[in-house]
């Protein structure tokens, strides 16, 4: 059973929420406006080590609507994941903790923001789809131009 050390292990610890901030630094005035929102949307990937084979991988969405030039609501939330990776090699390693693991998490993340921006009394905010790919190999461009040193920290 030696070799059952050696296996490949990819497995979901735990998914939480990390973080979550609601802000409606304009209300009730603002909610008396007529004027359509405008709604921007971005979002962060970290993911750092936590213990040996095990990473914690967080994305966080900040969704800021605005009326005119002022804040309507303001959402910030950290949907994290605890992942176990071990026996992996360092160059599937990376993708796996910039395409997989925020893959995971990220569905969660959707849910928290709408929910929050219904449950304080705006239409939900659906956030879109993510190619957590595309962001990655974007990521992994930019370090190969300038290198920062950790490789597994990534935002967007």
């Amino acid at each position: 059973m030696a070799d059952d050390n050696q296996n490949p292990i990819f497995q979901i610890q735990r998914v939480y929420l990390k973080d979550l901030s609601l802000e409606q630094p304009n209300s009730p005035q603002i909610l008396l406006e007529q004027a359509q929102p405008q709604v921007d949307i971005n979002l962060a990937l970290a993911a750092e080590p936590v213990a040996e084979g095990i990473y914690e991988v967080a994305v966080t969405a900040t969704v800021t609507t605005k009326v005119k030039d002022k804040v309507l609501f303001l959402v910030e939330a950290k949907q994290a994941g605890i992942f176990e990776i071990r026996n992996i090699p360092e160059d599937q390693l990376q993708p796996i903790i910039g395409i997989a693991c925020p893959g995971i998490v990220y569905p969660y993340l959707r849910a928290v923001v709408s929910d929050v921006c219904t449950r304080a009394g705006f239409p939900p905010v659906i956030l879109s789809e993510v190619n957590f790919q595309a962001m990655f190999e974007a990521q992994r461009a930019q370090a190969a131009a300038a290198p920062n040193g950790s490789g597994i920290i990534t935002s967007a």
